[in-house]
């Protein structure tokens, strides 16, 4: 089994700039003008162009203003000052202030495309700090 994660952008070549300066995230393949593959994390990332206003799923058209998902992306980095500093630049915006957790810190951005991610850093044990021990 394998995990691909695929992002529509509206455009190709501004994403790449985005993903690859924002993460540190290299391409690895080209598929004609309409997609490419990065490298870097975990997962592939699979940048899709799809135009504004075409069929998403159900009756739902793509739109690429901010819009909220119950799916979205969370990147675990070692320093999240710099990582947010380096994501900023590249053109995110951050829409919240560091936070500090039990587990560790957060901070919400959005993408160029209106897709929403966090950037994490774990402290001590990470989410350990806060689960439950199995019986």
């Amino acid at each position: 089994m394998d995990l691909l994660v695929n992002i529509d952008v509206r455009d190709l070549e501004r994403a790449v700039v985005f993903y690859t300066q924002a993460f540190g995230l290299t391409v690895t393949r080209r598929f004609g003008t309409g997609a490419a593959e990065l490298s870097g994390w975990p997962a592939r990332l699979y940048l899709l162009q799809k135009a504004e206003g075409s069929a998403g799923a159900a009756r739902d058209l793509r739109r690429y203003d901010r819009h909220w998902t119950p799916v979205h992306l969370d990147v675990v980095v070692d320093d999240i000052g710099a990582a947010l500093s380096r994501a900023v630049m590249a053109g995110a915006r951050a829409e919240t202030e560091i936070r500090v957790a039990p587990w560790g810190k957060i901070v919400v951005l959005a993408d160029p495309f209106g897709h929403g991610f966090c950037l994490i850093e774990f402290l001590g044990r990470g989410y350990d700090e806060v689960a439950d021990r199995a019986a």
